[in-house]
């Protein structure tokens, strides 16, 4: 029998479900009215073999200039996290786009603690060397660039990294007493770059290439610990296949000169470029790698749910002319996606990949390039 009490509790439970409801569809609001901003709000839990667990919370907002729906769309990422492996920090990417593309800002910023192994410098690097390393890191990177002809931006850009509080495991604390760097660096690099870009949405690729090539000179007389330079390049193709099928290439290179800090040496590994090695396994002067991926986004007896295919090499060397003589490192793996916010195009990916060395488990928001 429904009494007075239990009809006003009955009726409480159902108002509290309809806020709870209402707080959860503009946590999670996935609507994409044409020209409106979007401010978009949701956990996220991540697994690398750099951070094992890691829970976090994530903020995207998305606009375009002027309110105006023909301009691309500019997204700007905030992501906050911890991990079981006593690691946290703040990560903050962004890619601005100006009415009518006259302008294009892309950077990212990382404040972050983060205890990492460290296993040398070489192309020979022995994994059984592997010591741990602790630090504060701090990264700002930022390119300002202006549209020259469409999709083509050049322009400045700035990098600067900062390596404080750093401590090896005690075993290791006096062999890496004299690596440069070993006790913390603070180097600003100014340079200039060029940029194409006629991608759509950064976060997941259908069509479109990216390609930067841009140089970095750091120097004493603008407060850097080490004068050294680096030239990068990194070009990526996307080509769509049937319906919701893509193809994405990778090709990235990264050349440097002078003094050099260990922490600032091109890595191979990580969860974007090379899956399945630990971020900076090989690490040195210079380094190329390159990287296929084939995607089902999503598969064609299902809307939400999608997978890839991707299989990489790379390589490190203390000189150019020694590259293509160096071992190449390969990696295969395969992957599962899951369509978070459809009317966005934002998937969550689960990537396994398979090395000589081992594996490596990869959970992220949105498409590893």
């Amino acid at each position: 029998m429904l009494t007075a009490r239990s009809w006003a509790q009955d009726k409480n439970r159902k108002g509290f479900g309809r806020r709870v409801m209402a707080i959860g569809q503009r946590f999670l609001n996935d609507s994409l009215d044409g020209g409106k901003a979007r401010l978009l709000f949701y956990p996220v839990f991540a697994y690398s073999p750099e951070t094992s667990l890691e829970v976090g919370a994530s903020g995207l907002y998305l606009y375009n200039a002027r309110k105006n729906p023909d301009n691309r769309l500019s997204e700007i990422q905030a992501f906050l996290f911890a991990t079981v492996n006593e690691q946290y920090g703040a990560w903050f990417d962004h890619f601005l786009y100006g009415h009518d593309d006259n302008w294009f800002f892309l950077g990212r910023l990382r404040f972050q603690r983060f205890p990492l192994f460290y296993y040398g410098v070489g192309p020979q690097a022995r994994k059984e060397d592997e010591t741990v390393l602790q630090a504060d890191y701090t990264l700002i990177k930022e390119r300002v660039l202006r549209k020259v002809l469409p999709n083509l931006f050049v322009g400045l850009e700035l990098d600067y990294q900062q390596l404080y509080n750093v401590q090896f495991a005690n075993e290791a604390e006096e062999s890496h007493r004299n690596l440069p760097g070993a006790r913390g660096t603070s180097n600003l690099g100014l340079g200039f770059g060029v940029v194409y870009d006629s991608r759509h949405n950064p976060l997941n690729v259908r069509k479109g290439a990216f390609a930067e090539l841009a140089y970095l000179h750091y120097d004493n007389t603008w407060g850097s610990e080490f004068a050294f330079n680096t030239v990068v390049a990194d070009v990526r193709l996307f080509k769509d296949f049937r319906k919701n099928q893509v193809l994405a290439l990778q090709a990235s290179g990264a050349f440097m000169g002078g003094e050099v800090p260990f922490n600032q040496l091109a890595m191979l590994g990580g969860e974007m470029l090379m899956r399945g090695y630990y971020t900076g396994r090989f690490r040195d002067r210079n380094f190329v790698a390159a990287q296929a991926e084939y995607r089902w986004l999503p598969f064609p007896f299902s809307k939400r749910f999608g997978g890839v295919l991707f299989a990489s090499a790379g390589t490190v060397s203390p000189n150019t002319s020694m590259l293509a003589r160096e071992q190449w490192h390969p990696a295969i793996g395969a992957g599962l996606r899951f369509m978070v916010f459809p009317k966005k195009d934002i998937f969550i990916r689960a990537d396994f990949a398979l090395t000589p060395e081992g594996n490596g488990l990869y959970i992220y928001t949105g498409e590893a390039f």
